[in-house]
């Protein structure tokens, strides 16, 4: 299971926007790209744009390169538009509703959890943090793990709103997915069509 183990902040600031979710953010006092001459960069080109909009999105879904080109093939095949669809395919994955489930304060900090083995899918363990979920999938947390201090702190310190294509019975720690979203459901400040246009090439 690969991730990205490099300087956090340094992608962010890269970005120009906050992508790891921390209160305290290089991009925050520096937006703007490292190296001595990060500052100095003031042209942009078409290509520029659209690669920091595909990294962006990498980066907040913790998605390597391989496998994001693996998920943008699977989104140019299914009927549709392909950005909404490459959308929907990375936030069916399993860290990221456990993280829109308020179960995780980030979405690191739910894969961690996924990744060792709290969480049943439909009743059988799953530690994957990619799996994909599908409508009607009935997710909740291991008997021995249900009073998890992290989980609880994480559930009360929430400040993001739970999605309504989701359904969160916090006392059971069960999450049931209704149906998997829409673009309009799904609030990742992303223009995706630029990510189509740079794979499009």
């Amino acid at each position: 299971m690969a991730r990205y183990t490099g300087p956090t902040c340094k992608a962010c600031r890269r970005a120009r926007t906050p992508l790891c979710q921390s209160k305290k953010c290089a991009a925050d006092t520096r937006p703007y790209p490292p190296g001595q001459h990060g500052r100095g960069r003031i042209r942009e080109s078409d290509y520029q744009i659209q690669l920091r909009e595909k990294q962006k999105l990498r980066y907040m879904y913790g998605v390597l390169e391989r496998q994001f080109r693996r998920y943008y093939a699977e989104a140019a095949r299914q009927r549709g538009i392909t950005g909404d669809n490459l959308l929907r395919i990375l936030e069916s994955r399993l860290d990221n509703v456990v993280y829109r489930s308020t179960f995780a304060a980030t979405r690191p900090q739910a894969r961690q959890l996924v990744s060792h083995g709290h969480f049943l899918v439909n009743g059988k363990k799953v530690d994957v943090p990619s799996y994909q979920v599908r409508a009607g999938d009935v997710i909740t947390l291991r008997e021995r793990s249900r009073n998890l201090l992290i989980v609880q702190h994480s559930h009360d310190t929430a400040e993001i709103v739970v999605p309504e294509w989701l359904s969160v019975d916090f006392d059971d720690r069960e999450i049931v997915v209704g149906d998997l979203p829409n673009r309009g459901q799904i609030d990742t400040p992303i223009q995706e069509q630029l990510i189509v246009e740079l794979y499009s090439k």
